[in-house]
């Protein structure tokens, strides 16, 4: 059964446990958390503020899902630089964060980043690869020992040049070869891969995605542009994807209420849509 969740950010200048409020009376399962939301750096939020947090979550009947725009706000890390010393840097960080999900009560995190991978100058595919794979690799025991998974999320060329494919993560993933690194789906991401579909995408990587982020490529919610989620929701259900698909939008100018307000009511009757079709 996929459970439906939704990013913090978007109740921007909200109170915290105001956010878990609305976020279970709007009727979502679970909450996903920006790491610079609750800090400049996740190293610098208390053991006794993570745990604060995680009774809040977990008071309003939600579930923490984990942290996104991992390296956001943030300076000094790049998962792809030529300098040692920046790739051990960032994946010191990228554990730092597994363990603030740890102690927020989730299980997974989300490497976009885009900022903190495209190809610098005289780095080529390759190159980058190899160091990213090497940052992935050397983080891998400390998420599996923590219980966290990291799911690469492929973007558009529009924000990189870096993992723009679904396949090109997957090579990526097979590379470390951890089961601590998934995938990620992501409809405004996969909307920019040729030759395909999103539906098509989410039921070929449905059985085997991390996580899911659902949002209109108009940069708002679910049911709030062009977008029909029948079809994205139907391959989600025919994969048996049963993860979180959370809600991540960029324009926040409909407000906080109205945006999820319209992207569960969308979401569920896709979802139900979807259901109905497999039964009968």
């Amino acid at each position: 059964m996929i459970k439906l969740g939704i990013c913090n950010e978007l109740f921007e200048g909200w109170d915290f446990a105001q956010v878990c409020q609305a976020v279970k009376r709007l009727g979502y399962d679970g909450l996903e958390i920006a790491p610079f939301t609750l800090a400049e750096r996740i190293d610098q939020l208390a053991a006794s503020r993570r745990a604060e947090l995680a009774r809040i979550v977990a008071d309003c009947g939600l579930e923490t899902i984990g942290l996104h725009w991992l390296l956001a706000k943030t300076e000094g890390f790049y998962l792809t630089s030529p300098d040692a010393a920046t790739r051990d840097r960032t994946g010191q960080y990228l554990i730092a964060l597994a363990e603030a999900t740890r102690d927020l009560g989730g299980r997974l995190m989300v490497l976009g980043s885009p900022k903190q991978r495209s190809l610098l100058p005289g780095v080529s595919q390759a190159a980058a690869l190899g160091y990213a794979g090497e940052v992935l690799a050397a983080i891998a025991p400390a998420l599996e020992r923590l219980s966290v998974t990291l799911c690469l999320e492929p973007l558009a060329p529009s924000e990189t040049d870096f993992l723009n494919t679904c396949d090109q993560a997957l090579a990526l993933i097979e590379q470390v070869g951890s089961p601590a690194i998934k995938l990620h789906l992501d409809v405004k991401a996969q909307s920019s891969e040729p030759g395909t579909t999103v539906p098509a995408l989410f039921l070929k990587h449905g059985p085997i995605a991390g996580h899911v982020h659902v949002q209109d490529v108009n940069l708002l919610g679910p049911g709030m542009g062009d977008v029909d989620f029948r079809p994205i929701m139907q391959a989600l259900v025919d994969a048996r994807y049963s993860g979180h698909a959370s809600v991540e939008v960029f324009d926040y100018s409909r407000g906080a209420v109205e945006t999820a307000q319209a992207s569960i009511a969308c979401l569920r009757e896709a979802i139900a849509f979807a259901q109905s079709r497999q039964s009968a």
